[in-house]
């Protein structure tokens, strides 16, 4: 099996960044210049994505609207000879990838979500990448990482990452009967476990590479955590029909689903930007107590 669909849940009301996200979607919050959703278009399609499938909301245009093309914009860098800014503009979605957008009508869960797209995957394996997750994975993406794993076993495959034992009420959290090995077998997952009831100190992160077999299982799934249809859940599910790989992946993972954690990313890439690097870095020593 050969992965190119890659799915991208964007339905989020993105609650804990209001004001900002009242008219403007999360994903589209820009770290340093381009904006989340970006970030893992880009990990997608240097994972060999071809197919990219947005379960989208009716606030969510901007989304749409940025990986289209914008006939005016090109015009105008054109006449004003901006020819590496339209470079850049024009080189946002590459020639051969190509997007579709489904709507996630009322907001359900990721479960419900990936379920959203069930017709546009059909019987392939494909990619689920949530945007609130960055990772920097250096020479190799997160993704990279993962479909290396997938090329192997044929079967699914998810990310995942150390937490600190407090923080399990956050995760997903897996059961493998090594938790030091980087790639490891699931025996089982659970969603926000207490901590006391967590099966090991590594969480899932928003990176999952899955079978078709798994939108069976999540028409079979019920409300779970929060009152949603879990991915969580239906994963624990498949486990009884095939391997699931846990990889410990090689890179750092910004939460930019918190405010902390985009703070952190917008600091890192700023401190990594061509442009900015230098000057940023000088201009931070000011904020230094």
């Amino acid at each position: 099996m050969k992965l190119t669909k890659a799915i991208f849940p964007v339905a989020g009301l993105g609650t804990r960044f209001l004001p900002a996200t009242k008219a403007n979607p999360k994903e589209m919050m820009p770290i340093v210049d381009k904006p989340l959703i970006q970030y893992a278009v880009e990990e997608a399609i240097a994972a060999g994505i071809r197919e990219l499938i947005f379960v989208t909301s009716s606030s969510k245009r901007a989304i749409e609207d940025h990986f289209d093309s914008n006939f005016e914009l090109e015009a105008s860098l054109i006449e004003r000879g901006k020819k590496d800014l339209l470079e850049i503009v024009r080189g946002i979605l590459p020639e051969g990838v190509s997007c579709a957008y489904v709507r996630q009508k009322s907001p359900q869960g990721l479960g419900h979500a990936v379920l959203c797209a069930k017709q546009l995957i059909m019987n392939e394996p494909f990619a689920v990448l949530l945007a609130d997750d960055l990772i920097d994975g250096g020479q190799q993406s997160c993704l990279q990482q993962m479909v290396s794993v997938f090329e192997k076993t044929q079967s699914s495959v998810i990310a995942v990452q150390k937490i600190p034992p407090a923080e399990t009420k956050k995760y997903g959290v897996v059961d493998v009967a090594n938790a030091e090995e980087k790639i490891a077998t699931l025996r089982g997952i659970i969603e926000k476990p207490d901590p006391e009831k967590a099966p090991s100190n590594l969480g899932v992160v928003g990176r999952y590479i899955l079978t078709p077999h798994i939108f069976s299982l999540l028409e079979q799934t019920s409300q779970g955590s929060g009152g949603e249809i879990q991915l969580t859940d239906a994963i624990a599910s498949l486990l009884k029909y095939e391997t699931v790989s846990a990889l410990q992946f090689s890179g750092k993972r910004y939460d930019c689903g918190s405010k902390l954690g985009y703070l952190e990313a917008t600091i890192a890439y700023a401190l990594k930007h061509p442009e900015l690097a230098e000057e940023f870095k000088r201009s931070l020593q000011d904020f230094v107590v």
